[in-house]
């Protein structure tokens, strides 16, 4: 399953896109907000990360991690995820993604972020979509504004090893699917 955007196409991942997954994940700015700037080591994200992924196919026919690009260049520029999160019911995905930092500040993360909303309500019977990040990750906050969805809640989880901005917590962001109708009628009408 692609999804196409009027900027990106997300698509599934392969095995041959692990270098990539490598090369995003190996920068530091990048990876601040998940590992403290420590890249995930090639041999977790060829024998765990991507073939978790691929599995997710199989798992959830419309659900997964997918990759990102540039329509006008076909440039891998992250990726985004929707899946269902552990703890909560199928029809409340999470949404995540991580983009290369030559991809910040040009609404990408928005975009791609909307439009796997879009078909979580519109096709795929979600009841809430759910995202998270640190709670000093005001970049992450305001994609997840930007598309619609409010603070839930904010809690604060033990780390045996805290990166910086840990100890203000985690927050949960949401939208509902009537909170998504009422925002696209609002667009619309």
């Amino acid at each position: 399953m692609d999804v196409e955007t009027p900027r990106l196409r997300l698509r599934r991942f392969t095995t041959a896109d692990l270098d990539l997954l490598v090369e995003l994940n190996s920068d530091p700015e990048v990876m601040a907000f998940l590992t403290g700037g420590e890249p995930t080591p090639r041999a977790r994200i060829a024998d765990e990360i991507l073939p978790e992924w691929l599995d997710e196919y199989e798992r959830w026919p419309h659900w997964g991690h997918f990759a990102a690009e540039a329509r006008d260049t076909d440039e891998f520029i992250g990726w985004f995820g929707m899946r269902p999160k552990g703890g909560y019911p199928d029809d409340v995905p999470e949404l995540g993604y991580r983009l290369k930092r030559s991809a910040w500040g040009h609404g990408y993360a928005t975009e791609g972020s909307l439009g796997l909303i879009d078909l979580a309500f519109g096709e795929f019977g979600a009841t809430s979509v759910i995202a998270e990040t640190m709670a000093v990750n005001t970049r992450s906050r305001g994609v997840m504004e930007r598309c619609g969805m409010h603070h839930v809640r904010t809690r604060h989880d033990h780390w045996d090893d805290p990166i910086p901005g840990a100890e203000q917590g985690e927050v949960e962001y949401a939208i509902t699917r009537d909170e998504w109708l009422a925002r696209k009628a609002r667009f619309l009408g």
